[in-house]
């Protein structure tokens, strides 16, 4: 399915659009006691590669289609060769690694004939197999499959196909599999960490995750673009190791990217929630920290290596940010980004090569009962179920769109059994939130009247058409204005948008590694001549494992956790939302596409005379959400 075309639904965010990859800050030493810092070996390494060039014999498949596209040509390390398949959707490549891995990520490089749909198993005795990755919509090229937060341990690892793209076989140019060994208990001293399951409380995308800082490697000059953990664009960050059993620990060594923690402490828990702090840097050493502000051109990272006051005892430790690293960007001023860390060294005696990640949350059982319904049918809004929103109020203004939301019957009422939001024009008429508008809307929400977890969520609408005009029935994460989560952490559930083309509508999700312009969406089309002003009846199943998006009962988008965690980012849709429905007025994302930039952004002449002569407005028959029970 085709992207969702430019648009930004929360804010601008123009500070995220800066790169997390901070070559920030001279090299600063640490003032703690030094400790051991060999980094282990092959961190960076092809394992896969490796483990074929020890013995070819690793690598094994369900046939090939001649003697010159073997299996082995995927793991020989040259993108010019490659292994094709015989011509069958049930082939499979695998290989055996020699010993058994955390597996971090696999990376697959399709030539022309690629895997429509396929699945990437893991396995500890070749014999029995557990999927880590589905692909059900594959479109070729490089596919890299991140696996946190899944747990994926073993020595074998294979691509089993399940139907091709093309007539011809599966091709891969490479087959590329990075992880390390788990580091075992142990009664010597050791880095108890490495290759041990690591979390965070945020992180940027799927290529930023907390897995990194545990896989046992960092760059020598602490500023090229290599594994690490990034959290978001706050303070509070936190990243954690579980060390799979109780252990001693007297050292812990952090390999920082320059986005580094002016002030932090170190922590240590026995069941991941209560935490108890052993070690903070001293105020003198937190001020020479904090003056060491540098361009994110000229900075880079730094080495803490902390003995501790006195040997702690715990199964997890953890990094709790206090204060972020300042640049110049430009000077004079100072800009903070979020906490980049390569890699959390635990150095110490005991733990436990078992520990594992949780599985992840399963279907729900039950049976679908309605639990929240509007057919609009009384005589004004039901204010028990909706909160008005109002610009300057609960809400500012966003997406450079022309509209002030207000609290009015000419903008929000029922009618013949159908809730209106109408557009109103009067020029320089509206003073909201510190500005003055030319038009008004309507815009209404459930939060804090009902805030919901998982069901199915529809509503039958119909539509205004017209450049500009930009209805929308959408969800919010309930704590999108809790400032230490904000958007897109809190995740944004678009079930309808529309833009003021008849004949098409959007659909789309929102969360770090996958806001704004790079959200994960797809446009339909009706089909048959159908068109936006007629009814229709838009829906989407939100479940703990998949987002289903539905026009008229017909599929429009899916997007499984699994992929999106995988490719993406995190996977942020497992509390609550609140359901949203609005009619804005230009903007981001009509521009996007009509181009108009006057004389509004989004919004032309032709759509401001209509708006003038009354009438544009989008219509809502109900609103439904249905919950297992």
């Amino acid at each position: 399915m085709s992207p969702t075309p430019p648009r930004t639904r929360r804010r601008l965010l123009t500070a995220l659009t800066a790169l997390a990859v901070l070559s920030a800050g001279t090299a600063f030493t640490a003032p703690a006691t030094a400790a051991p810092s060999a980094a282990a070996a092959a961190w960076d390494t092809d394992r896969a590669a490796a483990a074929h060039a020890a013995n070819p014999a690793a690598v094994t498949a369900s046939g090939s289609e001649n003697a010159g596209l073997s299996a082995g040509l995927a793991f020989d390390g040259d993108n010019s060769t490659r292994w094709s398949s015989n011509f069958a959707d049930d082939a499979w490549i695998r290989v055996d690694l020699g010993s058994t891995l955390r597996v971090d990520r696999v990376v697959l490089n399709w030539e022309a004939a690629y895997g429509k749909k396929y699945v990437l198993e893991v396995s500890k005795n070749g014999t029995d197999w557990t999927p880590f990755y589905t692909e059900t919509d594959g479109t070729g090229g490089t596919v890299t499959a991140h696996t946190y937060p899944q747990e994926v341990t073993g020595r074998y690892v294979r691509m089993r196909g399940v139907q091709r793209a093309t007539p011809y076989g599966y091709s891969l140019y490479s087959f590329r599999v990075y992880g390390g060994e788990p580091a075992p208990a142990s009664t010597t001293r050791t880095n108890l960490a490495l290759n041990h399951p690591a979390y965070a409380n945020f992180y940027q995308h799927a290529g930023t995750s907390p897995a990194f800082v545990t896989d046992g490697g960092w760059p020598a000059n602490l500023k090229d673009d290599a594994t690490r953990w990034a959290s978001d664009w706050n303070a509070d960050r936190w990243v954690s190791v579980d060390l799979g059993a109780t252990s001693t620990i007297d050292t812990v060594d952090l390999y920082w990217e320059a986005a580094y923690a002016v002030d932090y402490e170190l922590q240590v828990s026995d069941d991941n929630r209560t935490w108890h702090t052993v070690y903070r840097p001293s105020s003198t050493e937190v001020a020479a920290r904090r003056a060491n502000v540098k361009s994110p051109a000229e900075a880079v990272g730094l080495h803490d290596s902390v003995k501790l006051p006195q040997p702690a005892r715990g199964r997890y430790v953890r990094m709790l940010g206090k204060e972020r690293r300042s640049f110049h960007n430009p000077a004079p001023s100072t800009a903070q980004f979020g906490y980049s860390l390569y890699e959390f060294q635990v150095w110490g005696t005991g733990g436990s090569a078992t520990a594992a990640y949780p599985a992840l949350p399963g279907e729900q059982q039950g049976t679908y009962r309605t639990t929240f319904f509007d057919d609009f049918t009384a005589p004004a809004l039901d204010r028990g179920r909706w909160r008005v929103v109002r610009t300057g109020t609960e809400m500012g203004p966003v997406n450079g769109e022309a509209q002030a939301y207000v609290d009015s019957a000419d903008n929000i009422r029922t009618e013949n059994g159908n809730l209106i939001l109408r557009a109103k024009y009067c020029k320089g008429c509206t003073r909201a939130g510190g500005g003055t508008y030319d038009f008004t809307s309507g815009r209404i929400d459930t939060n804090t009247k009902f805030d919901f977890t998982y069901g199915k969520v529809s509503a039958r609408m119909k539509l205004p058409v017209g450049d500009g005009f930009w209805p929308a029935f959408w969800m919010l994460g309930s704590d999108v204005d809790d400032p230490s989560v904000s958007w897109p952490a809190s995740g944004e559930t678009d079930i309808m948008e529309n833009i003021g083309y008849g004949d098409w509508t959007s659909t789309a999700l929102h969360g770090p590694g996958y806001s704004a312009d790079g959200n994960i969406g797809a446009r339909q089309t009706y089909p048959n001549g159908g068109r936006a002003d007629q009814w229709h009846t838009y829906a989407v199943e939100w479940t703990p494992t998949t987002m289903r998006f539905f026009v008229d009962d017909r599929l429009v988008q899916e997007t499984t956790r699994n992929k999106l965690e995988s490719t993406r980012g995190e996977w942020v849709f497992d509390h609550n939302q609140y359901v949203i429905l609005n009619l804005a007025l230009g903007g981001a994302y009509p521009a996007g596409w009509n181009k108009v930039t006057t004389p509004y952004w989004g919004l032309p002449q032709s759509s401001v005379d209509r708006i003038a002569g009354g009438g544009v407005q989008a219509e809502v028959d109900w609103v439904r959400v249905e919950q297992k029970q």
